[in-house]
């Protein structure tokens, strides 16, 4: 079975190599994030958030709430993000961006060249993009909510889990049974028991920082509950068969600021 880092693109785009069958459990999944092929089941998401050092933001005397908040001078070259040609967590990031301003709109490209001349920082990894919060080295990174909230969750006091005020969304990631593999009713039982409310609640709340799909009630300590957030609607087949298109975009605007 695939269990981790199978997003609902490559689940879409990699159908060849799972087994049409979905979890007794579909039933109980949010209805936003109802398998769409039958070919894997959505478990938990990943959801845009920015990670805020309360205490360089203080010093700034700034209030980072959501995107507009970034393109203030103060924080010229010091927000940081992952690269999105090859990081999906950036990835995500942009498909809020385009989420929240329009798919492919001249106000969603007019928001990313205004970071890019605010001097983003394009960090090494993922996890460097939360981690240098931490560490003072940047104000806020654009990044996503499970990364930070394990960081609080391991004590970390100077930093805040903070959604963009004009909305977030999430990418939706799954778990499939492997066409042709070595043991699928062993796999089939593993997947019905993380897809049953359960194993979603039972999950959900040993991590403490996973939003998980069921409509099951999970209680985490490190997030807030699904209706505190504002969320938006993305438009995933649009992102999926655009992806190539958009990065290509994003490239060219990211050398033509930088030189």
């Amino acid at each position: 079975m695939m269990w981790g880092g199978l997003d609902t693109a490559d689940g879409d785009k990699h159908t060849e190599i799972f087994e049409h069958w979905l979890s007794e459990h579909e039933g109980d999944v949010q209805a936003a994030y109802k398998s769409p092929n039958g070919f894997y089941n959505v478990d938990h998401l990943s959801s845009v958030a920015f990670a805020v050092n309360n205490n360089l933001e203080k010093e700034l005397g700034l209030e980072i709430n959501g995107y507009e908040d970034l393109l203030d001078p103060a924080l010229k070259g010091k927000i940081v993000m992952a690269d999105p040609t090859s990081s999906s967590s950036a990835w995500n990031n942009i498909s809020n961006i385009m989420a929240v301003f329009g798919n492919d709109s001249p106000e969603a490209w007019d928001f990313i060249r205004g970071l890019l001349e605010n001097d983003v920082v394009i960090a090494g990894s993922s996890s460097a993009t939360f981690g240098s919060v931490e560490d003072g080295e940047y104000v806020v990174g654009l990044t996503y909510e499970d990364g930070v909230a394990s960081l609080i969750k391991s004590g970390a006091k100077n930093i805040r889990l903070q959604y963009p005020e004009e909305g977030t969304s999430a990418s939706a990631f799954g778990t499939a049974v492997i066409k042709g593999g070595p043991n699928p009713d062993l796999a089939k039982k593993v997947i019905n028991y993380i897809m049953s409310p359960e194993g979603q609640v039972a999950f959900g709340e040993a991590v403490g920082t996973v939003r998980m799909t069921t409509t099951a009630e999970v209680n985490s300590e490190f997030l807030p509950k699904h209706a505190e957030v504002t969320w938006v609607e993305r438009d995933v087949k649009w992102l999926t068969e655009n992806r190539d298109d958009v990065v290509s975009k994003w490239t060219d605007l990211y050398t033509e600021v930088n030189g």
